[in-house]
């Protein structure tokens, strides 16, 4: 065990936020030694063993909210010293500069490799710098001999290479790093690595190209120019596992590309947008590292054919999963305006069976009539004229109506389309019947090797079209009452539009109960196959179905398509925006409307308790008047008369002590 640890070498990778730098961080993260002879211990791509690498890198201030499970450090936009001190503690030093022609990432590159070179003295071991460079660097390269335009430019001729324009700077840095010194004694030595334009694990040059393919909003991907040049490309996994022989082995040659042994054009690819990159035309030839380097290749054979698995790294890289919901009720409950709120919430596609049968017919016709017929194969002019036919005939012989044959079959061509499958659907008060959503949803072909245990499964959970049949299933549910109210309550115009008038409203909702109560409902099927659905009572007439929405968004989750457009987000944001300004008023409103209704109770209250408190003295003054009056008698009568007489005597005779003759004088009239 201490062995191993010893072999762990410390690697830092810069920009570990950026797409290339970060799945190259993943690959050497999850490399493992696991050879026990510690000389030929190798660092392979395995869930086992003990680590190879301790990545460490930078990342930027605003990428705090991501994880980065397979860093063992990371260094938000570090100092120049602080950067360079920890470089010191690495004993890799990988730089990526292939994604970007911007002068910035260049510029600190060199200033880091010079900084290395002038603290290269002080190294206790030989350090490694790798730079991940572009193969724009060869972007403007000819042939030697000019006339043979077919052949292959190998790598071996990479000091004839010439760079695009945009991608000078790049080949300037390439060469300071091959002039290191060289040899064993060394103690920096430099490897110049010019990748191929990368792919795979949710794109980044390419991402524009999926995400058209995957959104169909184009009935082909646009194309930028002829399309003919070849485009050197690899995998980005790959070009892990390049740098990862780079470390192991130390190769002699110094100058590495890292291409894969495809030889598409940019018409075989896809036809993108950055044009820069995208339009050069380089057919490679590449010897080390298929001769020398012990690759686990991801894509060998390049984009084009190993493309089923790339599109499936960048679906779960974006987390591009399908919804399908199937919304059903009785007429006029609001199915079609909360299926039109869930496609534009979700970007699904609404699934109206009138609207499919017409554009089912309108696509037969266009086949049939079209302006160009040689362009299409007798075969499909066959297949849509009988279908076409059929169509007709059964709609003539049925007042206008498609046999369900004919129409399960066309719905199920719309479920399985490219648009429904990548992105899914909200279907719309279809299927109706237990026996519809059987014939549409069930997956009657049972393999014929199944044991017993298998189909005894089967037989308890039937099995079911699991590509387009819903995954979500809400049940609404209103009141005979309350759907009459509010198709009552619609223009006349609109009723009619919508079938709601009374000859056609009563028929359809009395139909629908009828289901509804049947022995077997479409209810049960889906309770059948364990997709259990959601019954949602509507209770008021909320035009938005705010509460509905809430719960459903609730139970399916998140998008798991693309988001908005820039526009989209823009308007979005904007109504946000009002509806918190509007928010915050009407609060502010309230506050201010309780603050006017306290004062105004608090002004009662005073005015009542002024009134109280003069009634108070009132009622005490009478008190006081009432108990006085006795006393007041008493006083008149026996005291006054007395004390009278003793005070007009007192003044007459004015003694020197009149208190003491007041007293004496009474004193006497009472003997």
């Amino acid at each position: 065990m201490g062995d191993n640890k010893q072999q762990t070498k410390r690697i830092f990778i810069n920009d570990v936020d950026r797409y290339s730098s970060k799945h190259i961080a993943k690959f050497l993260a999850s490399c493992v030694v696991t050879s026990e002879d510690e000389e030929e211990a190798e660092a392979l791509a395995s869930p086992e063993g003990e680590p190879a690498f301790h990545v460490v890198g930078t990342v930027s201030h605003s990428s705090k909210g991501e994880k980065w499970d397979f860093l063992r450090e990371k260094y938000e936009s570090p100092s120049s010293d602080e950067l360079l001190q920890h470089l010191l503690e690495c004993d890799v030093v990988v730089y990526n500069i292939s994604e970007s022609a911007t002068q910035q990432q260049v510029e600190e590159a060199t200033w880091v490799l010079a900084a290395l070179h002038n603290e290269m003295p002080s190294f206790k071991s030989q350090k490694l710098f790798i730079l991940v460079s572009t193969v724009m660097t060869w972007a403007m390269t000819t042939p030697q001999n000019p006339d043979e335009t077919d052949v292959l430019v190998s790598e071996e001729q990479f000091i004839r290479r010439r760079p695009h324009p945009a991608f000078r700077n790049h080949h300037s840095l390439e060469k300071l790093v091959l002039k290191l010194a060289k040899g064993k004694k060394s103690k920096l030595a430099g490897y110049v690595v010019a990748s191929g334009l990368q792919y795979g694990k949710g794109e980044d040059l390419f991402h524009y190209f999926f995400k058209v393919s995957w959104l169909m909003e184009f009935t082909k991907v646009p194309i930028f120019g002829q399309g003919t040049n070849y485009i050197p490309t690899i995998h980005v996994s790959d070009l892990g596992g390049v740098i990862q022989n780079i470390i192991q082995l130390r190769p002699r040659p110094k100058y590495i590309v890292a291409v894969d042994n495809s030889r598409n054009t940019l018409e075989d690819i896809v036809q993108p947008e950055e044009l820069e990159c995208l339009g050069v035309n380089l057919r490679l030839e590449t010897f080390i590292i298929n001769d020398f380097f012990n690759l686990s290749w991801t894509s060998e054979a390049g984009m084009v054919e190993n493309m089923y698995n790339i599109v499936q790294e960048y679906k779960d890289t974006w987390q591009l999963l399908p919804i399908r919901i199937l919304l059903l009720g009785p007429p006029a409950v609001g199915k079609t305006t909360l299926a039109g709120k869930l496609c534009h919430h979700y970007r699904l596609h609404h699934i109206k069976l009138k609207e499919v049968l017409e554009e089912k017919i309108a696509q037969l016709k266009e086949i049939v009539n079209g302006p160009n017929p040689e362009n299409i194969s007798q075969e499909i002019m066959t297949a849509a004229q009988t279908q076409l036919g059929n169509i007709h005939k059964s709609m003539k012989e049925n007042q206008g109506r498609l046999v369900d044959r004919l129409l399960f079959e066309i719905v199920e061509e719309k479920l399985n389309s490219k648009p429904c499958k990548n992105q899914g659907f909200v279907l719309d008060g279809f299927p109706k019947t237990y026996q519809q959503a059987k014939v549409i949803f069930s997956d009657v072909n049972v393999d014929e090797d199944a044991g017993k245990e298998d189909l005894a499964l089967m037989s308890k959970a039937p099995a079911y079209k699991q590509a387009i049949t819903p995954e979500y299933v809400f049940a609404l549910d209103a009141s005979d009452d309350f759907l009459t109210r509010r198709v009552q309550g619609l223009p006349e115009n609109v009723a009619e539009k919508m079938r709601y008038t009374q000859d056609e409203f009563v028929p359809r909702l009395t139909k629908h109960r009828q289901l509804s109560g049947a022995e077997e409902t479409v209810c049960d099927y889906f309770d059948q196959i364990e997709i259990h659905p959601l019954h949602i009572e509507v209770r008021t007439d909320d035009p938005e179905y705010t509460d509905i929405m809430k719960m459903i968004t609730r139970v399916v989750g998140p998008p798991k398509n693309y988001g908005l457009s820039p526009e989209e987000q823009e308007e979005q944001d904007r109504k946000k925006e009002e509806e918190r300004r509007q928010k915050r008023s009407a609060e502010a409103a309230e506050r201010k409307r309780k603050n006017a209704a306290a004062l105004a109770e608090m002004a009662a209250q005073y005015e009542d308790w002024q009134k109280n408190l003069s009634e108070v003295k009132r009622q005490e003054s009478e008190q006081l008047e009432v108990q006085a009056l006795p006393l007041r008698n008493y006083l008149m009568k026996y005291v006054m008369p007395s004390l009278t007489e003793a005070m007009v005597k007192c003044c007459k005779i004015k003694p020197e002590d009149p208190v003491d003759f007041l007293a004496e004088y009474l004193l006497r009239q009472e003997e």
